[in-house]
């Protein structure tokens, strides 16, 4: 999944002293299927998520400060269709 944050700049910079910094940095969070807990990215790169199941999802992306304090989120819905095997070649 690509994504792109405006006034923010996505980098590996944490702690509350970062929060001074201009212009403001950040990174996500990101939560998948309503899971008890998220994970952080700081790359700035597309989202890779692979290895779920047939079916519907849901992706939680929050754009948070340095502090971990949420700024926006989104959540895009998707579906991970069945796979199908193509016949064979007589």
């Amino acid at each position: 999944m690509q994504y792109r944050a405006e006034n923010l700049h996505i980098v590996p910079v944490f702690g509350p002293k970062a929060l001074d910094d201009s212009p403001r940095i950040g990174h996500i969070h990101v939560t998948v299927d309503d899971a008890p807990w998220h994970w952080a990215d700081a790359s700035g790169e597309p989202l890779i998520i692979v290895g779920l199941p047939v079916g519907p999802h849901k992706v939680l992306i929050e754009l948070v400060d340095a502090n971990h304090e949420t700024l926006d989120s989104a959540v895009v819905n998707f579906v991970v269709p069945k796979q199908f095997s193509r016949p064979k070649k007589k």
